[in-house]
């Protein structure tokens, strides 16, 4: 069996692997239910690989269904049996085994395709053979490529790995912290709070911080995409496979956090409405708002983003830190949007906004910003919020998804203002006083000030593909908040009764 032990090595898997996802597009297999198919089968491989050690075996799969149990089929015996395995293991979705193959599915028709997959790409590679490292990155590459096919509304579940490495990097997570991403999607945040531990604090962790660390969770309410986020946290050594789940599928905003933790990153889905659409007999479509009844909330609303800030906020025990990644109108939108702010810069010490840049996620037209705050104790007289500094690292900054990707050392600048004993301004990182932001019109916190350079000196430095897709993160965003409108609109005029 082949061993994987380089980067160069893994990359070469990841194309291998992602090669097929070619021959299954003609089995009626897309590029997301790719990443999903191979999920179910690597489980299954690695399992089998754990059981066949020497030392610590490890039985995670009952032999009838086992990877050696779908090696000694034949092609046309082995696809009935491998949809009852696939059955069977998914029947305690409480666990991290019951959790990825609960409601699974075999999408690969051909009972040969299916054959050639098993035998000659995965059995090929011994996975548990890898370093963690070097099969998560594999698999991380994996559902890049897959956020990478706009068509199917991947990207949305992934969030760049430079950003989050950057936003870790500012939080620094501790062994000690209990973390929590709530929209957690492959679970990219919770991966790298647990690589900063390790690479931070590997030399004095203790065995209660061991265990504290194994109990990183996350909250996805998409069941296919908590299917890849469980796997991603156990290919890269968090959890048990036989142990509980570490990510719940759920809605997280619809109940109070039944505890309260100290660390939350999170990237919600954006989207401003939350809500159901319903269609008739007739084809008339209808829309069901949600507005959560929490009475832990500030203001009772149905935009989603608002109400994750509101989420977040609450799951924060008194200490507690988070970093979250919202779209523009969660800065400026008035009516609830004004409350929160309000409630938000009051009660907690809301400190840093990172303003992001356009072209750097794989959902196109996101213009989106960091918030970064920590919640205090109660203190009635005076605001906690005293300096908010916004770190501008839009204006100027020209990013596409393939000629010019957002990198880590990008964001260093931000990082290291961030963490200065003494935080200074400069021409992107601008301080502002409390009584300067309630004096603003709604509380509006969507503060620029900076010039494009660009524009500044009259030249057009970008080259085109940059400017055009610019321009249709641009038309994509005004289009988003177009239709948000629209749809408010209707729903006023419905709820006057007007037909």
């Amino acid at each position: 069996m082949t061993v994987v032990t380089t980067p160069a090595e893994a990359k070469q898997l990841v194309d291998k692997l992602w090669s097929y996802c070619h021959v299954l597009r003609h089995d009626g297999v897309s590029t997301i239910d790719y990443v999903d198919q191979l999920t179910l089968l690597l489980f299954l491989k690695m399992a089998q690989e754990r059981a066949d050690r020497r030392l610590g075996k490890e039985v995670i799969v009952p032999v009838g269904l086992s990877w050696q149990s779908l090696l000694d089929l034949e092609a046309k015996e082995l696809k009935d049996h491998y949809e009852a395995v696939l059955e069977e293991l998914g029947k305690n979705p409480k666990t991290a085994r019951g959790l990825i193959y609960h409601g699974s599915e075999n999408k690969i028709r051909s009972a040969g395709t299916l054959k050639k997959l098993i035998v000659d790409l995965i059995d090929k590679v011994n996975w548990s053979g890898t370093g963690v490292d070097i099969k998560g990155d594999a698999y991380e590459a994996l559902l890049e490529k897959g956020a990478e096919d706009v068509k199917s509304g991947a990207g949305q579940y992934f969030t760049p790995r430079p950003l989050i490495d950057a936003i870790v990097d500012c939080v620094r997570p501790t062994p000690q912290d209990t973390i929590i991403d709530p929209a957690c999607g492959t679970g990219g945040f919770l991966l790298a709070a647990h690589q900063h531990i390790v690479d931070n604090h590997r030399d004095k962790l203790s065995h209660d911080d061991a265990t504290n660390l194994q109990s990183i969770s996350g909250i996805e309410i998409v069941h296919d995409t908590a299917r890849l986020a469980q796997m991603n946290l156990l290919l890269h050594g968090i959890g048990r496979a036989g142990g509980p789940a570490n990510i719940d599928v759920k809605d997280a905003l619809a109940e109070e956090p039944k505890q309260r933790v100290s660390l939350v990153l999170a990237n919600p889905p954006f989207g401003r409405k939350s809500g159901l659409s319903t269609v008739d007999e007739f084809g008339k479509v209808t829309r069901e708002d949600v507005s959560y009844d929490r009475t832990d909330f500030w203001v009772s609303t149905a935009n989603k983003q608002l109400n994750f800030v509101q989420h977040i906020a609450k799951l924060l025990k008194v200490g507690g830190r988070a970093a979250v990644v919202v779209p523009d109108n969660v800065l400026f939108e008035g009516g609830a949007g004004e409350q929160i702010r309000q409630r938000l810069l009051k009660e907690y010490d809301v400190h840093t906004l990172l303003r992001l840049p356009t072209g750097i996620f794989y959902a196109g037209g996101v213009k989106a910003n960091v918030l970064f705050f920590e919640r205090k104790e109660v203190r009635p007289d005076k605001p906690w919020t005293e300096k908010l500094w916004v770190y501008d690292f839009r204006v100027g900054q020209h990013f596409t998804l393939r000629q010019r990707k957002l990198t880590r050392a990008h964001l260093q600048e931000f990082v290291d203002a961030y963490h200065a004993e003494k935080r200074e301004e400069s021409d992107r990182f601008k301080c502002f006083t409390y009584e300067e932001l309630v004096a603003r019109d709604k509380t509006n916190l969507d503060i620029t000030w900076m010039r494009d350079p660009d524009l500044d000196n009259g030249d057009d430095l970008q080259p085109p593909e940059v400017i055009a897709q610019e321009i249709v993160d641009d038309l994509q965003a005004a289009l988003s908040e177009f239709a948000a409108v629209a749809e408010a609109l209707q729903l006023a005029k419905a709820e006057r009764g007007e037909q």
